[in-house]
């Protein structure tokens, strides 16, 4: 079978790692599988990669955006090339993944692959193809009955001046309305649910959990790299992910917390910080985002816990790689992570509840929080978070939406 995969990234970011491990995967089965992606450095650009969008392209894309409050249709020339690709390598399915992010004409291209009845499957990973302009609705609940105004232009995708959020919620029904060849899915049961009390309820929805290379994600030996960061003897709490002083992320929260152990041999070690705040307690450790994968895996290692303070997760790999290096899960119940840490290897708290996750960690660090031991969590990302298990249930919605004639 041949798929054609698109994302808004490959090799880097959640969505790309996922993409990068699907194309593998599906080739080891014997498919053959090129990835169409729009912005950043591919971790490899073999065979079978191709990057539609220039930067330039990308940013014309977000600028329009910004001016006139719409978020399609900034992106003809990197669209003409992916239909051109698709033209050429005629898949059986596509499989797209984010398409937003300023790189693709999202109704273009659905129009394209209606035309020609194209098997396609569409994995939502976030909100943003249900919502009228957000990619994460929070606590907005306009999305239920069709977005008329948007509460927070500033969100992501931002908008300027304009609020077309009713005009564009409208136009995703339509988009929906009659893409027959079509099957959803989603990472959590989380996200599925509200998949189906959104514009897109009256479609079934899969659900398969997000893969990860557990060959990758593992734990390591850390000495070196404990005493590298300075924190022999001390307990570490982990928090990590791109952007994590972002307001969604919730960096502000572990630095809040960091504050009331002061004095303590606890270490609060933040992993993909852009720019380092001048003044921090003498406890946080801020270190840059991490590409290399391996590496990756090595500070997740250091940890004793890992620390989740984001506002809202559709799936949260940083769990699941987490748990796959032996970490068990503390933070705010934000979605679909309880999901993935479920009770014994995740443990959750309100959102904002900061004298609560204060009490959590203090039982967590003390053994009293009933989470497993390191070889228990490994064990559990193992058998529900393996590469080999998404691309099996992948393959088995391709053949199905594929004979759907």
């Amino acid at each position: 079978m041949k798929v054609a995969l698109v994302d808004v990234n490959y090799g880097s970011s959640s969505t790309g790692k996922i993409v990068a491990d699907l194309v593998a995967g599906l080739n080891r089965r014997g498919h053959r599988s090129t990835a169409f992606y729009g912005r950043g450095d591919a971790a490899s650009e073999a065979d079978g990669v191709r990057r539609i969008s220039s930067p330039w392209e990308v940013r014309f894309h977000a600028l329009a955006t910004r001016v006139t409050g719409l978020t399609d249709g900034f992106s003809p020339l990197a669209t003409s090339r992916l239909i051109n690709e698709l033209e050429r390598l005629k898949p059986d399915v596509v499989h797209l993944h984010d398409i937003h992010g300023y790189f693709l004409n999202i109704g273009a291209l659905c129009a394209y692959l209606k035309q020609r009845r194209i098997a396609t499957v569409w994995t939502f990973h976030c909100e943003f193809m249900y919502t009228g302009r957000c990619g994460y609705a929070m606590e907005c609940e306009g999305w239920r009955t069709g977005c008329q105004r948007c509460p927070d232009l500033t969100r992501y995708p931002a908008s300027w001046f304009l609020d077309f959020a009713g005009r564009m919620f409208a136009d995703k029904q339509a988009l929906f309305a009659d893409f027959e060849r079509l099957a959803l899915a989603a990472p959590s049961h989380w996200l599925a649910k509200r998949m189906g009390e959104s514009l897109v309820g009256n479609r079934p929805v899969e659900v398969v959990p997000n893969g990860l290379d557990t060959s990758v994600f593992r734990p390591r030996d850390v000495a070196t790299l404990r005493a590298e960061m300075g924190i022999q003897g001390k307990y570490c709490v982990l928090a990590l992910g791109a952007g994590l002083l972002s307001e969604r992320k919730g960096g502000r929260w572990v630095i809040e917390l960091a504050r009331r152990f002061a004095g303590e041999e606890v270490a609060f070690l933040m992993v993909g910080v852009d720019q380092i705040p001048a003044v921090l307690p003498a406890n946080v450790i801020m270190h840059p985002r991490i590409a290399d994968q391996n590496r990756l895996a090595e500070f997740y290692s250091l940890g004793n816990v890992l620390l989740l303070p984001s506002e809202k997760e559709t799936f949260s790999m940083v769990s699941a790689e987490a748990l796959a290096c032996g970490l068990p899960v503390i933070g705010f119940d934000s979605g679909a992570p309880k999901e993935v840490a479920p009770p014994g290897y995740g443990s959750f708290v309100p959102y904002g509840d900061l004298d609560g996750l204060e009490a959590l960690l203090c039982k967590v660090r003390q053994g009293l929080g009933g989470l497993q031991p390191r070889p228990v969590c490994v064990e559990f990302a193992k058998s529900h978070y393996s590469v080999e298990s998404m691309v099996a249930a992948y393959e088995t919605i391709y053949q199905k939406v594929f004979q759907c004639k």
